[in-house]
This record gives structure tokens, C-alpha cells and sequence, in this order.
């Protein structure tokens, strides 16, 4: 059986009809496709939607008191239950978990571009640029982040939340900026690197358009591990007094209060360190899921 031209051609046509996948949707195909990646973004989504959405389905404010209610348990009136100072559980646990979220993934969201940055100049120009950017990041990695977080406190209250997030991303860049400038020094020997210097574009441009971009998978899977570690670390700084201070509150301050009263009034300690535990899981099976959907040949050589 021969094949004509006519039916050739018409074959070409079809093949070169057929798109391939974009990278999105092979990611997302196969991060989905996990067990893994379904459950942890089940989880996230519903944490999401029950700090930013559940408040408005309860009877209180974060801020409200009930003198009429002085650590009750949970009721119809008070669902999760009060506070020592009449406040309902269920409303300062959501803002906390609110607080704390926002902290994470800005701190995250900062901290990785940061690292992105740093690392890709200091690979990309060498010389003393990268001594430079290397000895402010060997400098911090050995700095106490926590004892410098806890004395610069006082400065975090009165509403400078937003200060708070700026100084914890400042720890959380190090490790990976080293990472970027390893592969910014093998990347910028490529083909298509080389041909946009010779094109004479600009070296800054190159790096934001060209350099930055071929880490994406790297920069994605570090900024979701870095909002569970920014979490975490908030929630640490808080429980001791050094977080988010007075008059708001966080997981991490709620806990520490709750755990005075946690032997004969639980509900004021297990609502927001379950919340806590199922947050951060949530996170770390994302983060996880999203480094095995970027790069599946790294989940197999584990194994």
C-alpha cells in the first residue's frame, strides 16, 4: 500500500496542527496527578477560605468581648468556645491564622526574590560584585536571626507588622542565593545567554529576561517551602513575645496564651495549634509535590 503526496501532505498538516503542552500544564498535569498534590492543595485552599471567608459567617469580632462569658467552653453562642478575657475563640483564631499567613508568604515571597537576585548578580558579573554579594551572604548565615528578631521586637508593634516581614525575609534568602549563583555561573555559558551579549543587550536585562526566568522551577518550589520555614519561625517569635505584637495576634501568641489554660480549658489551645499543624502540612505537601511535578527524575533517584 503506497501513500500518495496528496494524503503525505495532508498528514504534515495534521501533525504540525498538533500543539505540544505548554510547561504549565505538564506541571500542573503532573503535580495534580499526585496523591500528594491534590490532598496538600485541598488542604491550603480550605485553610485559605476559612481564615479570609470564615469570619464572616460567625457572630463575633476579633476584638469584641463577651463579660458575659469568661473562658466557656464551646457553645451555640461562642463555637470554639472564650478567652480568659471573654474574646471567642473562633474569631481571634481566624485573625491570627490570617495574621500568620499573610506573614509567611510575603516573608517568602521577599526572601526568594532576594535570593533570586543577590545570586544571579553575583554569578552573572563575578569579579567583585561576587565577593561583595558573597560576604554579606556569609555574613547573615552566620548572624543570629533569632536573638536580632527578638531585639528589634518593640519596633514591631503599634501596626509595623509590615517591618516585621521585611526583617524575617532578610534570613531567609542565604542558602538559596548560593544555589542561583552556582547556576547562574553554568547558565550564562549557554548559546542563547552568549548570543544576547553578542546582540549587545544589556547585562541587567539579560539577567531579569533571561537568567531569572531558567530558575523559575527552582524559585517556585523555594518560595512555597519558605512560607511553611517564615510560618513557623513567626510562629516561634510570637509564642516568646517577639512576633506580632499587641494589640493584634498571631498562631503563635494565641498558642502561647492558650497553653496556660490548656489542662482545664483545651479549646483555647487546640484550635489554633491544630489549625497551625494542618497549615503548615499543607504547605510542606505543595512544596513537595510542586519540586517532584518540576523535576519527576529527582522523585525517582530517591526512591
Amino acid at each position: 500500500m503506497t501513500i500518495t503526496d496528496e494524503e503525505l501532505a495532508e498528514q504534515r498538516a495534521d501533525i504540525d496542527k498538533i500543539e505540544a503542552p505548554s510547561r504549565f500544564r505538564v506541571v500542573a498535569g503532573r503535580f495534580f496527578g499526585s496523591h500528594q498534590g491534590r490532598i496538600g492543595f485541598a488542604l491550603l485552599g480550605l485553610m485559605f477560605l476559612l481564615a479570609f471567608a470564615g469570619p464572616y459567617a460567625g457572630k463575633w469580632s476579633y476584638t469584641d468581648k463577651d463579660f458575659m462569658a469568661f473562658l466557656q467552653p464551646p457553645s451555640p453562642e461562642h463555637w470554639w468556645g472564650t478567652l480568659q478575657t471573654g474574646a471567642d475563640v473562633y474569631a481571634v483564631t481566624l485573625r491570627g491564622m490570617q495574621k500568620s499567613l499573610v506573614v509567611g508568604l510575603l516573608a517568602a515571597v521577599v526572601g526568594t526574590t532576594l535570593a533570586a537576585v543577590v545570586g544571579a548578580f553575583a554569578g552573572y558579573f563575578m569579579g567583585w560584585t561576587d565577593r561583595a554579594l558573597t560576604w554579606i551572604t556569609d555574613l547573615l548565615l552566620v548572624l543570629p536571626a533569632f536573638l536580632i528578631l527578638a531585639i528589634m521586637s518593640p519596633l514591631f508593634a503599634g501596626g509595623q507588622w509590615p517591618l516585621f516581614v521585611l526583617v524575617l525575609a532578610l534570613f531567609l534568602w542565604m542558602v538559596t542565593s548560593k544555589i542561583v549563583r552556582s547556576m547562574t555561573v553554568s547558565l550564562k555559558e549557554r548559546e542563547f545567554i552568549q548570543a544576547a551579549r553578542f546582540m549587545g543587550v544589556p547585562p541587567i536585562k539579560i539577567i531579569f529576561r533571561h537568567v531569572i526566568p531558567n530558575m523559575s522551577s527552582l524559585l517556585v518550589v523555594d518560595a512555597t517551602l519558605n512560607v511553611s520555614a517564615a510560618i513557623l519561625t513567626e510562629t516561634s517569635l510570637s509564642y516568646f513575645g517577639f512576633g506580632i505584637q499587641p494589640p493584634d495576634v498571631s498562631l503563635g501568641s494565641l498558642i502561647a496564651d492558650g497553653a496556660k489554660t490548656a489542662v482545664y480549658a483545651p479549646w483555647t489551645f487546640w484550635f489554633c495549634a491544630g489549625l497551625l499543624i494542618v497549615t503548615v502540612l499543607a504547605v510542606n505537601l505543595v512544596g513537595d509535590s510542586l519540586r517532584d511535578a518540576f523535576d519527576p527524575t529527582a522523585k525517582r533517584c530517591g526512591q
